[in-house]
């Protein structure tokens, strides 16, 4: 089972690539943001994580809906699903 990754250009200086194909349909977005985690390194991690959560600055989509309103790092992930990980946009 398989889960399109999309990143945002401010992650490449850590992921080293903007799209890839992670092997975790049915997992939890918690349980996948820990193994990129692993993978990508403490970078990546203080980036993204904060306390076990997701920084408030930093959106994830799972088939475009934030995990905010849809379970949080605990949102369950489908097979064949496309997570996007992004910085927050903000203006005046």
């Amino acid at each position: 089972m398989t889960v399109k990754m999309r990143f945002s250009s401010t992650m490449l200086q850590f992921t080293g690539e903007l799209e890839r194909e992670l092997d975790a349909g049915g997992e939890t977005i918690g349980n996948i943001l820990k193994q990129l985690s692993k993978e990508y390194g403490d970078g990546f991690r203080s980036r993204l994580l904060q306390d076990g959560e997701v920084r408030r600055f930093i959106n994830v989509y799972i088939d475009g809906e934030d995990i905010r309103y849809n379970g949080g790092m605990d949102a369950s992930v489908p097979d064949g699903a496309e997570v996007s990980i992004l910085p927050a946009i903000s203006g005046g």
